[in-house]
């Protein structure tokens, strides 16, 4: 997997060049520096590399750059679509213009992104209307809307809408990985949206994709990235959960429903598709008693005795699909459609009825009863498909210990490098441990978390970040302390997300109430945010079961193995929300004794930004009333 590759000495001209480039002259940061040389290196001697690059370093550039350089085919797998985005209308564009060295990338999502052409002509010729089940003049509105955008996109990319649709309306022109039949058997294969994406990934230099298309292009026999030599994991940290989740599967009533829809605008017999319904909601009922639980090995006799029924169904399905003859292409697309998922179902019962060693089968806690299904190890997956084929690089501002073992790095399968963050967060960073506040779990600790955040927020002036591990305490901060201070309160539920935090900007005195979905991923820099707090150490619940089958194999080490490294993880990505550019300063207050106090603390302590520390509030509000005069 060697390649003669490209100097340090080259890399690094090319990345000066570069970042002179960038608004206000650029500035040079040896952190990016040391990666992008790393990087280089790694691609040219086929070794996998693992990069911890603290916010600041320009990580992006400093794998993207040494990527175009090495002429090599690379595929860079993204923790969330906007980040992809963000490579796509950001940093590729500004390489190209600035890199003297020409190439071609390309952005793939999930066939579900793209508008389908072939359900678009179903539409606008009427057909389906079983299937489609739009009910309501506002989703035909939106149907309209969407057909008039479809006459203009050239991606047919649901990211370059205006408005977020419905996920009713877009479904009725989209279809799912799972029940496209292919471009070989679609009459608008030829000029398809998904498949102009594969195309043009087929023939770009760098090709952006996310973790879960990753996932799915390594866990089915659907190949939806092209071959490549080196793949580039960003946000690394969220590997293991993303490949669990994607290599898994979920069944549940909807999924059940929206078959049966597919059925029904195909099968003249409206009985077939009643009748899964009604297995599978007595499949479902017989995982009740087990709700956010695993199932046990083997399965009980009632749920296996319901789900072979089930299949039963939707086998007698399957076999009314392959047996309708037409020569209507568009009943021909709608047959094919629903066979797929017919498959896909009977696949992913069978593998429940027989479920492998490295499996665990539960039900999701809350709401009504759905089956799960994920591996227990994401690395003997990754070993076989990935890490012996190509070169990896792994980067993240936070990276769990054991990450490369839980993944399936040998230690001499890989370098590791650490090039820092260039914050000065000694100077510009407080963290506070409150361990004068009784312990999370005990009496009258709640009352003593809102006396300390609402005494850290006036000092702040607002401009606060407060995040909880539960719904139950966020809810219970808030109905105590919106009345009580005198800056707005916005809180998760209020608006949606990216309002939320539109609105949060926007007013530097508010204060922005979380829960544990916006410990990462939002991006406030300026005076907006100088304090940032967490009401507890943010440990996966013990009965999550999943975490359960997983420390089940490790055994007595599992809480310094499994819930120890993940607590460190989501608490540095809480605290990094706090200095997100060199001028930014704050206080990181975590109301939880333990993490001054615990046999663990150090390396929880070791995963944040190397902020000064105290255990004095006086100390913290001092700081905060200085650098917010």
């Amino acid at each position: 997997m060697t390649a003669p590759g490209v100097t340090s000495g080259e890399v690094e001209s090319a990345l000066a060049a570069v970042v002179s480039a960038l608004p206000g002259g650029g500035e040079a940061r040896e952190g990016q520096r040391q990666m992008a040389t790393a990087v280089a290196a790694s691609i040219a001697g086929g070794r996998h590399l693992v990069v911890r690059a603290g916010t600041g370093t320009g990580k992006s550039l400093a794998y993207l750059l040494p990527a175009v350089l090495s002429g090599r085919k690379v595929v860079v797998a993204t923790a969330s679509k906007a980040l992809q985005d963000q490579l796509d209308a950001k940093d590729l564009p500004f390489l190209r213009a600035h890199l003297d060295h020409p190439f071609i990338w390309a952005v793939v999502k999930g066939r579900a992104n793209y508008l389908c052409r072939q359900r678009i002509d179903e539409v606008e010729a009427g057909l389906g209307q079983a299937e489609l089940q739009l009910g309501g003049e506002s989703v035909q509105a939106e149907l309209e809307q969407l057909l008039g955008w479809a006459d203009t996109t050239v991606s047919g990319d649901r990211a370059e809408l205006p408005i977020e649709p419905s996920p009713r309306a877009w479904s009725a022109l989209s279809v799912s990985g799972d029940e496209c039949p292919g471009a070989a058997r679609c009459p608008r294969g030829g000029d398809c949206f998904a498949e102009q994406a594969r195309s043009k990934a087929a023939e770009a230099d760098i090709v952006v994709a996310n973790l879960a298309l990753y996932g799915v292009n390594i866990g089915s026999g659907d190949r939806v990235l092209p071959e490549h030599d080196i793949v580039v994991v960003d946000e690394c940290h969220q590997l293991e959960d993303v490949l669990s989740s994607t290599l898994g599967f979920e069944m549940g009533a909807p999924r059940f429903a929206a078959f049966a829809v597919r059925v029904r605008a195909v099968v003249a017999d409206p009985q077939l598709a009643a009748a899964v319904i009604e297995a599978g909601a007595a499949a479902l009922a017989t995982l009740r008693p087990h709700l956010g639980r695993r199932l046990p090995r083997p399965l009980p006799t009632e749920v296996i005795d319901a789900l072979v029924l089930l299949r039963s169904r939707v086998e007698v399905i399957a076999a009314a699909l392959r047996a309708i003859q037409t020569s209507v292409a568009d009943a021909d697309q709608r047959r094919a459609r629903a066979q797929r998922l017919a498959t896909s179902l009977t696949d992913e019962l069978d593998m429940v009825l027989d479920l492998p060693e490295n499996y665990v089968a539960w039900v999701p806690d809350g709401g009504e009863p759905r089956l799960a299904v994920a591996p227990i190890e994401v690395g003997p997956v990754l070993g076989a498909m990935v890490w012996g084929s190509r070169t990896a690089v792994l980067t993240s501002a936070t990276i769990p210990s054991g990450m490369a073992r839980r993944v399936g790095l040998a230690a001499d399968q890989f370098d590791e490098l650490d090039v820092g963050s260039p914050f000065d967060y000694e100077h510009h960073g407080l963290l506070y441990c409150a361990l004068h506040l009784p312990d999370p779990r005990a009496d009258g600790y709640r009352e003593a978390l809102h006396e300390d955040l609402e005494a850290l927020i006036r000092a702040a002036g607002g401009r606060t970040l407060a995040l909880f591990t539960s719904w139950r305490a966020l809810e219970a901060a808030v109905a105590v302390l919106r009345p009580k201070l005198p800056f707005p309160v916005l809180a998760q539920g209020d608006l949606p997300v990216t309002r939320l935090i539109e609105t949060f900007r926007a007013d530097s005195a508010a204060c922005l109430f979380a829960t544990t979905g916006l410990f990462q991923g939002i991006d406030v820099p300026g005076e907006t945010l100088s304090l940032v707090t967490i009401d507890r150490l943010p440990f996966p619940r013990p009965d999550d079961p999943l975490l359960e089958a997983r420390r089940d194999r490790v055994g007595s080490a599992a809480f310094g193995v499994i819930d120890v490294p993940r607590a460190a993880t989501l608490l540095a990505q809480a605290a990094g929300r706090l200095i997100r550019s060199a001028s930014d300063q704050g206080v990181v207050a975590v109301f939880d004794r333990r993490l001054g106090t615990a046999r663990y603390r150090w390396e929880i302590i070791r995963a944040l930004p190397p902020f000064a520390r105290t255990r004095h509030r006086r100390e913290a509000e001092a700081f905060l009333a200085e650098i917010t005069g």
